[in-house]
């Protein structure tokens, strides 16, 4: 055994052994037992099922956040917990539970009440970090918001899970959020109180500095205590709203409970121990940041690094070399980014050793790019939704290169899953494509005041389903070939986007790619390419791409139309939003008409 496992297993047993001072939570909600008849299908079927469930060696830690902060400060009080290089702070495990302590008090003496939902709306920074644990030390619900949303984007956010404060930065990328804020003051009634990070607020607004000094004062300390005993691991830590790649985002309620554990197991399968600095390019309001990352950190005792406010390839690239960092976090394009980067190979990043590549579907060629050049032979690529806290699948850093660059790879601890057909929602042999549905811990307690949707997404099995399309082989590896709605039909042929990106990517002038299907007025669908070249291949030709496509290719399988383009519509977690690639390319091609026959056929 390494001596990195060795610790691991030496301070898992710590956090076992240590009884938990908190009320323990019902069985209903913390059994790792199926919740209905596990799979009703032959038994002597069982083995060719597309059916998989996780190990149960490594037992559930029972904690809330609030918990395992005063657990890892006095772990690892000295060793530095966060570390945020834009803005030159360093925080030690002490420092963040002081810290934490003081805004969970100072929430508290503004008037935050248990279970009170409080939003934060502002990019990666150290204070966010903090907030993570001090809105739950204060026993309320932290609200995670896109920096990025506009004003009716945010007005809508905060009215659908009942703001009563809201916390943000001043300003981002040049936009006034202040002044966003200022201008709904009529439009969301819930919405109390205001906090601005900074030393300064305007009237009717506090200040990040004002909050900490009401928090200092210690008066709020004896009714921290209660509701700190008061917490349980079962309820609501955190509501994460969807990313909103296909429309309105949803309002998922993540436990303790959901997001403590899938850190522990994320990065119990990155081997992490205190020693591990983990760089985040990533943003905190999104599940990979804060829970994949900084919370995967704060679990094993690492340290969490920020680069910048919001993704900068040159941001990122400096502050591994800077702190030395032993894994590195992104999403597809993030990587490409910092692969292209005109002074890549100045870089020292020997230091690198894992990581995560997630939050979109990851080209085989990219990730050996990955590897061999950015000294990352041991990332893992992730899968999972929101709603499962959010990852499920994980290739581990043993695995087959072959296997960690072609598939997701295997269930996770204490997690069942299975491939289903859609229609009939009937089990699959091995192999075959169908919908990836999900069961266990990490499962979301639903979707805040939507019980309908919730009803819609998991089954009276306590199945989530995912609305991906997946295939489990023989080993119980998954591999995703797409989303069901990006399914394309032609002539009655389904077709898989992630298949034919898969190829695209081989071509030595593509740098990224997306493909879609538009309407057809003879076969339904047709498929349509959104092509990114690389850098002195802007003479890059659809026709000349096309060409190369065919005897390579089946021919049902090659775009009719490309796109020549620079950048694609994403979710600023960087995932394609492929329903505005389609609604634009309806328009550029004139298949309006087509569009319309489309959804009146249907």
């Amino acid at each position: 055994m390494r001596a990195s496992a060795a610790r691991l297993l030496l301070r898992r047993a710590h956090f076992d052994a240590a009884p938990s001072l908190l009320p323990s939570c019902g069985p209903q909600q913390l059994t790792d037992a199926p919740r209905g008849p596990a799979v009703l299908l032959p038994r002597d079927d069982s083995s060719t099922l597309s059916y998989v469930k996780g190990s149960t060696d490594a037992p559930l830690i029972h904690l809330t956040l609030g918990k395992l902060l005063e657990r890892q400060a006095s772990n690892f009080g000295s060793s530095a917990a966060v570390v945020s290089t834009r803005e030159s702070t360093r925080l030690t495990y002490t420092e963040l539970r002081r810290l934490a302590d003081d805004v969970a008090q100072g929430l508290i003496a503004l008037g935050v009440q248990r279970r009170d939902r409080v939003g934060v709306w502002a990019p990666n920074s150290a204070e966010w970090a903090v907030l993570q644990f001090a809105v739950a030390k204060a026993g309320a619900i932290l609200v995670k918001l896109n920096p990025s949303m506009k004003a009716a984007e945010l007005s809508y956010a905060v009215n659908k899970v009942g703001c009563s404060t809201l916390i943000l930065a001043p300003e981002l990328k040049g936009t006034s959020l202040v002044g966003i804020v200022e201008s709904l003051r009529d439009q969301a009634p819930t919405l109390c109180t205001k906090v601005v990070l900074g030393s300064e607020a305007p009237p009717g607004m506090v200040s990040w500095h004002q909050l900490l000094a009401a928090g200092e004062s210690g008066r709020q300390r004896d009714e921290l205590r209660r509701r700190q005993l008061d917490v349980v691991p079962c309820e609501a830590a955190s509501i994460q709203l969807t990313s909103g790649t296909t429309g309105f985002p949803k309002a998922a309620a993540l436990s303790h409970h959901n997001i403590l554990n899938n850190a522990l197991f994320v990065g119990h399968t990155l081997g992490y121990t205190e020693a591990d600095r983990v760089c985040l390019p990533v943003p905190l309001f999104h599940c990979f940041g804060s829970v994949m990352g900084a919370l995967a950190c704060a679990v094993h005792g690492a340290t969490a690094v920020y680069p910048s406010d919001c993704f900068d390839a040159g941001a990122t690239l400096t502050a591994v070399q800077q702190e030395c960092c032993t894994s590195l976090y992104g999403v597809p394009a993030m990587f490409i980014a910092q692969l292209e980067h005109p002074e890549f190979h100045r870089y020292d990043l020997s230091s690198l050793r894992t990581g995560i590549m997630a939050g979109a579907p990851c080209p085989v060629a990219l990730m050996q790019k990955v590897q061999s050049q950015m000294h990352l032979s041991d990332i893992t690529i992730c899968y999972g939704m929101t709603e499962t806290s959010p990852v499920s699948f994980q290739t581990s850093t043993d695995d087959p290169v072959e296997r960690r660059v072609s598939t997701v790879g295997r269930i996770h601890p204490h997690l069942e899953a299975k491939v289903v057909d859609p229609g009939t929602n009937r089990t699959l042999l091995r192999g075959q494509v169908g919908e990836l549905c999900v069961r266990g811990y990490s499962v979301m307690l639903g979707y805040h005041g939507d019980p309908a949707a919730t009803a819609s997404s998991i089954d009276s099995e306590g199945w989530m389903h995912s609305g991906d399309l997946a295939v489990l082989d023989d080993r119980g590896y998954c591999s995703i070939v797409g989303r069901i709605k990006d399914m394309v039909i032609r002539g009655g042929e389904n077709l898989f986007p992630r298949e034919i990106e898969e190829f695209l990517h081989h071509h030595p002038a593509i740098a990224d790619v997306q493909v879609f299907g538009v309407p057809d007025a003879r076969l339904g669908e047709a498929l349509c390419a959104w092509v990114r070249p690389r850098e002195g291949h802007r003479h890059l030709s659809g026709e000349e791409l096309q060409t190369w496509c065919m005897g390579r290719l089946s021919h049902q399988k090659i775009p009719r139309y490309w796109k020549l383009v620079d950048s694609y519509p994403t979710t600023t977690s960087g995932k394609p939003q492929k329903y505005k690639m389609r609604e634009a390319a309806v328009q550029e091609l004139g298949l309006q008409a087509e569009a319309m026959n489309l959804v009146q056929t249907a």
